[in-house]
């Protein structure tokens, strides 16, 4: 099989068994197990805490130790046997320490794949966006796949079935572990190399231009938890008023811009413009999707600012992989990407989903209904004005401080 196809093969796995979990775990974890909202959250901020920590350990055994694609086999092996062992618990604690544990296991694995990926490409600008799209696919495959099982099950609508997609997601965990050993072989580099890849990764943010993206990063990261966590239920309030029944379907155009972006226009910006007015344009949708937010009227103009998501997340978060691959040094180039993914996938989005929760909790007061009834009001426009705020100013940062530097030594050729 060629490169390219395992490759994409890769990234559909890689994305399904997330996919696979973390849209519907919570309704699993509160209908059926009568987990509290506390409870819930904790379990679900532990992917992101482990992306804080175990992706040096990743970077640094790849860079140093094992090939990449054996390292990338042994933790979804684990972590595929982890998954389908939660799917049996039924109590707080030992789901918590189960889901930690499987989260030190895969974190590591959303930074090897996109190194695996950037050594065995020839050109990772012309060529990354092609491969990175198939994880968009294969997590839409997995809601796709979870939804007709329960449909084909007569499971009652919304409510999950015991387990059933922490079952899928170690399904797909154990076959992507399995055929990640026929993965392009990709050994670790040795050679004239210091021995901890990591500290040298970190040596990086001693470039000011790095240090300011990568802390442009964090807050981009930050922020789009206002579109995962806030758009749902800001499009079925009053201000918008689409109807729950239809607001998932509503929210796929996200999903399908994100695939059109990624597949047709990221290699092509790159081409045309270059990296640094690639990131320009992906750091420029933020703001305009938050101050159409903040605007909320007309709804159809709201609807269509979702496609908005295909530029903020492929040219700026997908870009930014694509960046940090060019300039890192060649023998550090899975903990470059390791530390970059600690800072988007772990504080960032540690942070953004505590920062957005205050945000809501600070714009949101109670008023009386009809019926007499307390009911919470959220101030919509206050709270998508201080990811606009935000965003604005990164964008001024990204323009005063973030230039385009030369390209590190050429990546290994492909297997």
């Amino acid at each position: 099989m060629s490169v390219k196809f395992r490759l994409g093969a890769m990234m559909f796995l890689q994305y399904a068994i997330w996919g696979s979990w973390m849209p519907v775990l919570s309704a699993f974890l509160q209908t059926n197990l009568h987990f509290t909202a506390v409870e819930t959250s904790l379990i679900y901020s532990l992917l992101p805490l482990a992306t804080i920590v175990s992706p040096f350990i990743g970077g640094q055994i790849a860079d140093r130790w094992f090939p990449t694609q054996r390292v990338i086999a042994v933790l979804q092996l684990a972590g595929g046997v982890l998954l389908i062992a939660m799917s049996g618990i039924t109590a707080f604690s030992p789901m918590m320490w189960l889901m930690l544990l499987y989260s030190l296991l895969y974190a590591p694995t959303l930074a090897l794949t996109n190194s695996i990926a950037f050594v065995n490409l020839k050109s990772s600008e012309k060529e990354f966006g092609g491969i990175r799209v198939w994880g968009t696919i294969g997590w839409i495959a997995a809601g796709l796949a979870l939804a007709g099982w329960r449909a084909a099950a007569g499971s009652p609508q919304g409510v999950a079935m015991k387990g059933d997609t922490l079952i899928l997601a170690g399904a797909f965990s154990l076959l992507m572990g399995v055929l990640s050993f026929g993965l392009p072989a990709t050994p670790p580099r040795r050679e004239g190399a210091k021995p901890w890849a990591f500290l040298e990764a970190l040596k990086m943010f001693k470039d000011r231009s790095f240090a300011v993206f990568a802390a442009i990063c964090f807050v981009a990261a930050t922020e789009l938890w206002f579109y995962y966590i806030l758009t749902a239920p800001f499009l079925t309030s009053d201000r918008i008023g689409i109807s729950q029944k239809y607001v998932s379907a509503v929210m796929t155009i996200a999903q399908v811009a994100e695939i059109l972006v990624m597949a047709f226009l990221l290699s092509w910006s790159l081409r045309k413009f270059g990296m640094r007015r690639t990131l320009t344009l992906g750091i420029l949708a933020w703001p305009i999707r938050y101050v159409i937010f903040v605007i909320g009227a007309p709804v159809w103009l709201v609807v269509a600012s979702l496609a908005l998501h295909g530029f903020c997340y492929v040219f700026f978060f997908t870009a930014a992989y694509i960046y940090v691959d060019s300039v890192a040094p060649r023998d550090i180039r899975a903990s470059a990407q390791s530390l970059i993914a600690m800072v988007i996938l772990g504080v960032g989005s540690y942070v953004g989903s505590l920062f957005c929760g205050w945000v809501q909790k600070l714009f949101t007061t109670t008023a009386v209904n009809a019926a007499g009834e307390a009911v919470r009001v959220v101030n919509w426009r206050g709270t998508f004005l201080v990811p606009t705020i935000l965003t604005f100013l990164c964008v001024i940062a990204f323009f005063v401080f973030v230039r385009e530097k030369e390209p590190a030594a050429a990546a290994a050729p492909a297997s």
